[in-house]
């Protein structure tokens, strides 16, 4: 049955289009010094993230960490936490509405409410110069959750244990020592690096294409706090076809943490909790 339009549809159609945050009113960042701090970084540590599984990672506040492609082109699922309290992650929904669909260099990890503060701060992004391309993609999104058994099990009725979701609980549950079903609900929805994606045109669905990563690409990041980074090579690769099974060429992801030798990060600090009172009007 074909929709009865009102007679003033297209005047309803005409809105103006109003940016819901004044990104003005964001707090500083910084980027002169974390440039400045980029020429004086010395690596402290490394994970290589194998293909098809996650492994956690650890920063201390003011470091730098990198996440490259390694061998080849493969995208990742991004997990980030307040180290000292798993509850603070990160919020993929509220990032989205404070910069974009799709994260890139000056843009920050935003923790969930009732904390509302930056985790990290995008430093570098050696894929900055994809923009948007004709089929409206990018790079770098939070728009998509991120693979997961359960949506698997509903649409083609079968068990695949290395979907991200089951990578990034298996690696959380290593890290932290508690089990699976106790730790399960601390992963979150993920900044899906590497990954491009964007809305088909026509019905305005979800769509993965061939990533633009290649061997020697990465992101950076400054931790804004002291965070605990999960992260899972997808089981899609590049996802320029396959996804949730193990058909697509997978590689590892490799994560390097770095600090600054010299004062640029001098006077620096972490970011602070939200200041709302949480007192909700009563």
């Amino acid at each position: 049955m074909t929709p009865i339009q009102p007679a003033d549809a297209a005047e309803r159609r005409s809105a103006t289009p109003i940016i819901c945050y004044d990104v003005e009113n964001l707090p500083f960042v910084d980027m002169g010094r974390y440039a400045a701090a980029r020429l004086a970084l010395e690596k402290v540590d490394e994970v290589l993230v194998p293909p098809r599984d996650a492994r956690t990672f650890s920063v201390d506040a003011g470091q730098f960490f990198r996440i490259s492609s390694v061998e080849g082109s493969q995208v990742g699922d991004l997990n980030l936490f307040n180290r000292h309290d798993l509850n603070e992650r990160f919020f993929s929904g509220k990032t989205r509405q404070l910069h974009a669909t799709h994260l890139t260099r000056g843009d920050r990890m935003w923790s969930n409410l009732p904390h509302l503060r930056p985790l990290a701060t995008i430093t570098h992004d050696t894929l900055e110069w994809y923009g948007f391309d004709d089929d409206g993609g990018g790079v770098h999104d939070v728009i998509g959750t991120r693979c997961d058994p359960y949506t698997q099990q509903t649409l083609n009725g079968t068990d695949y244990h290395h979907c991200c979701h089951s990578n990034l609980t298996r690696a959380l549950a290593d890290a932290t020592g508690q089990p699976m079903a106790e730790i399960e609900h601390h992963v979150h929805d993920v900044l899906n690096v590497f990954m491009c994606t964007g809305f088909t045109r026509d019905t305005q669905q979800y769509f993965m294409k061939a990533s633009p990563v290649r061997p020697g690409d990465f992101i950076e990041f400054v931790a804004e706090i002291d965070v605990l980074g999960n992260l899972s090579a997808c089981p899609g690769g590049d996802c320029s076809a396959s996804h949730s099974d193990d058909d697509a060429a997978c590689y590892p992801l490799l994560v390097e943490v770095f600090q600054c030798t010299d004062d640029s990060m001098s006077g620096w600090a972490p970011s602070a909790p939200n200041e709302y009172d949480r007192s909700h009007g009563r």
